[in-house]
């Protein structure tokens, strides 16, 4: 009998749509029937374009898709740094560039979108970029290292990506758009001028109706030329004015194309040949090109089941977006602009606060037909599947969007029809299937917009049924770290080993529990946290006082508060900086980071800071960072307070904060914001009255913007509702849980923490006051410390039975006049070796 020939299915691209199109083709088994060649364009997989902009942040690994770089399935063969040149239907023929030829009997072409540059004078003038892949990311953080001004051209989505980038990245930004409003396809002028207010509250600069005529300059960029308007200076011009769908391989080989780009497919993504297939932002079913990674990832669903004789069909896509730009929460759903006769709008605005919200409502005011929430997009998660499922509106539509609720969602209960992830598809029965079957689902594992609602989804079905749900910390204990924290300071626990025993579950604990109790334990005791058996239960960062490099080695970052240090100052961190042949670099908090210290040079290292005034600056520790400041009043003329005093007196009081994760503080001295405060897990912005306090804010992968608690505050009483606001926080929240989840996690959100702090609803005013002043009473230095005791300084060696041998895996080389580990991409090895010839 003749054995079955496999086919040979091959995918041109290999972006987020098509890995999930090969994920699909895994899992539901056409590897059984066909070999699968993926080739890709890039040096690198898949990776999350999404998130892209985080790779300044968590680095090009933390985006992959693909972080082995191969699929599990042997069938499954992947090409990089590869182009496709062209396809033959005729012969179901793909030649590549090194002009390879390969056959296939399916052919999918997932080539994605390419950046439109529109074609001014000068748009190809080095300085000049496109924000796409992670490559260009690059580009531009080299070109900045020597820039002091960039400028976007498109204020969209990406547009605004790229402004935070580049303000990131140092350099002051100006964000140019033609449109009348910013992110002008998704919110309405009202949206549009809360945004911009958010936008420019954050230093940048915002020219909306603005026309981008050239790119100025003779050998490279210099600014921008705007029609009727002034000219840009800028040395970095970033194109991010809208994408075209890469259709030109379609076109050569005759497939039909879309009259405004795009590949030409039908419902089951099948293009006018048909053994040729498209997804993804280079196909347009229906003459319609989709520019987001929700309507791929259906696509290839839709593809995958019909490669496997099924009739799965693309009917078309939920547009709807929620998103963090610069910390603000923007989300449009629906009808977003009332273009459905007679629809009507409910709207609240509170320009103060930044939060603008609007529903459209159908005529009899009985269906939500869409919305826009710009600065608190909260109740999303409740409100876009609302427009899909056609769910009745609550006899009170306006609680839907009125902060009383916190984004509670006004008691609507969702019916299991209703999609919870647009990305993948998830409905509210899929998530409560899965969890009844033990099952997992992809809902959140794309924009991450839906994890809340799918957690409180899951936590309501199990309580319904009568379950309790299973919040403990581990294995290990079968409490919450908040439950954790009342018993250790009922029963005052002084170690890891005294709580296990009393209230553990057995075992040795875990990597989750003991760094989890020690930071609980330096919360509630002040306790240097290499005291005694406390010291084996710490994570490595804290086990050093330092943290720990790509490359083995330690940063070592002293504490500048509210970032005024002395000329005197400076001087000593470079003399110890050049005599250790370390590399130095200015941090986001106003302070100086010195990277490529040795084990055993840490204490030498401290021994001359410390000498000369500094002290640890906790960069390594789950606890207060910084308190970034402006000069205020002191030296601005627009400040109104002395904002830097302030900063470094909230940073020596806090300093040493142990807490459930990182704490970071900014104060500005006036509304223009030059500290960024709005942008920390609390926040202080001068007024004329005094104070205005923001609280729940951060940075890095998801940003948040922080909110109002209260204004107008004399520094006594700042303090105060400060103290209250962190003890509070320390005290209940989870393990690594940031101040702005946690916010979001409590009944009534906001609004209870201002009650707890503000109000004093549970009397614990004067406690928590108590507690921090015990904190700032039982302060002292952990370096200062550790130097002045012989046994906690036993640890810093690389080897324990050669204590002057350094590790002789740590080599570096030369980038930019300074060290760089030899190894960039080179894993961290935590583990001590004994050297060659060591005793």
């Amino acid at each position: 009998m003749m054995a079955h020939l496999r086919k040979q299915l091959v995918v041109v691209g290999h972006g987020m749509v098509a890995h999930r199109f090969v994920q699909a083709a895994i899992e539901r088994g056409l590897t059984e029937t066909h070999d699968v060649v993926v080739v890709g364009e890039e040096q690198r997989p898949a990776y999350d374009r999404v998130a892209l902009t985080s790779f300044f942040e968590v680095g090009a690994e933390a985006l992959s898709l693909l972080p082995g770089g191969e699929y599990d399935d042997p069938r499954v063969r992947l090409l990089l740094g590869r182009q496709v040149r062209g396809f033959d239907p005729d012969s179901q023929t793909v030649l590549l560039d090194d002009g390879q030829v390969l056959s296939y009997d399916e052919l999918v072409l997932a080539t994605g979108a390419a950046p439109f540059v529109p074609p001014v004078p000068g748009h190809d003038l080095p300085g000049a970029f496109v924000y796409r892949t992670i490559e260009d990311l690059e580009a531009i953080r080299d070109a900045a290292a020597t820039a002091t001004v960039g400028a976007v051209v498109g204020g969209g989505l990406l547009g605004l990506e790229a402004a935070k980038a580049l303000a990131d990245l140092g350099l002051e930004t100006h964000v140019v758009e033609m449109a009348p409003r910013l992110m002008a396809v998704q919110v309405d002028d009202a949206g549009g001028a809360t945004l911009r207010r958010h936008v420019e509250g954050l230093g940048l600069h915002v020219h909306t109706g603005a026309m981008t005529t050239s790119v100025l300059g003779e050998t490279r960029v210099t600014g921008l030329g705007l029609k009727d308007a002034d000219d840009i200076h800028a040395e970095i011009v970033v194109f991010s004015a809208g994408i075209r769908p890469r259709d030109a391989l379609a076109r050569s080989a005759g497939l039909d194309v879309a009259e405004r780009g795009g590949v030409l497919v039908d419902e089951q993504c099948r293009t006018s040949d048909p053994h040729v297939w498209a997804v993804g932002e280079c196909a347009a079913p229906g003459g319609r090109m989709y520019g987001l990674v929700a309507p791929g990832y259906a696509m290839a669903e839709v593809a995958v089941d019909a490669l496997l004789g099924g009739d799965g069909a693309f009917a078309g896509a939920d547009m709807s977006t929620k998103l963090k730009l610069m910390g603000v929460d923007v989300a449009s759903f629906g009808d977003a602009f009332a273009t459905t006769d007679g629809a009507l709008e409910l709207v609240y605005s509170d320009a103060v606060a930044g939060v603008y919200k609007k529903l459209v409502l159908s005529e009899d005011g009985t269906r939500l037909l869409g919305g826009v929430l710009v600065g608190d997009a909260s109740a999303y998660g409740v409100l876009r599947p609302m427009v899909a499922s056609g769910i009745p509106l609550p006899a009170n539509p306006e609680e839907l969007i009125l902060p009383v609720t916190s984004g509670s969602g006004g008691g609507v209960t969702l019916p299991d029809e209703a999609q919870v992830c647009s990305c993948n598809d998830v409905t509210k029965g899929d998530v409560v299937a899965a969890a009844d079957a033990g099952e997992t689902t992809r809902a959140g594992s794309t924009c991450g917009s839906c994890k809340s609602l799918v957690k409180k989804i899951i936590e309501d079905h199990f309580a319904a049924q009568g379950k309790v749900v299973d919040r403990s910390l581990c294995e290990h204990f079968s409490l919450t770290r908040q439950e954790l924290f009342e018993v250790v300071a009922i029963h005052e626990h002084t170690s890891y080993d005294a709580v296990l025993a009393a209230h553990g579950n057995g075992g040795r604990g875990c990597d989750v529990c003991k760094p989890a109790v020690a930071s609980v334990l330096a919360s509630l005791l002040g306790h240097h946290v290499l005291e005694g058996a406390n010291a084996t239960v710490q994570d490595t960062n804290d086990a050093y006082l330092a943290n720990i490099q790509r490359n083995g080695t330690y940063s070592v970052v002293p504490r500048i508060p509210g970032g005024e240090v002395t000329p005197e100052g400076l001087i000593v961190i470079g003399e110890v900086a050049r005599d250790f042949g370390l590399y130095t670099k200015i941090t986001g908090g106003q302070r100086i980071d010195l990277f490529g210290a040795r084990m055993e040079e840490l204490p030498a290292i401290w021994r001359r800071l410390v000498d000369a005034g500094f002290e640890s600056g906790h960069a390594y520790g789950k606890s207060l960072r910084t308190v970034k400041s402006c000069v205020g009043s002191t030296w601005c003329r627009y400040g109104v307070q002395d904002s830097t005093q302030l900063a470094i007196d909230l940073e020596l009081r806090y300093r040493g904060l142990r807490s459930p994760h990182k704490l970071k503080g900014g104060v500005s001295g006036c509304a223009r914001e030059c500290a960024e405060a709005r942008g920390k897990d609390f926040g202080v912005i001068a007024t004329e009255k005094g104070w205005n306090l923001y609280v729940g804010g951060n940075g890095g992968a998801t940003p948040v913007h922080a909110r109002l608690l209260a204004g107008d505050l004399s520094t006594e009483t700042l303090v105060k509702y400060l103290d209250r606001f962190l003890m509070y926080y320390v005290r209940t929240a989870d393990r690594l849980q940031r101040t702005a989840p946690w916010v979001d996690s409590l009944d009534g959100g906001l609004e209870r923490v201002r009650a707890v702090v503000v109000d004093d609803v549970l009397g614990l005013g004067s406690e928590l006051e108590a507690a921090m002043d015990r904190h700032v009473d039982g302060y002292s230095d952990e370096w200062k410390a550790t130097l002045d005791d012989p046994d906690k300084l036993r640890r810093f060696v690389s080897f324990v039975n050669a204590p002057d041998v350094p590790d002789p895996h740590i080599s570096f080389r030369e980038e930019r006049g300074q060290i760089a580990p030899a190894e960039p991409t080179g894993p961290v090895s935590l583990g001590a070796t004994i050297p060659v010839g060591a005793p």
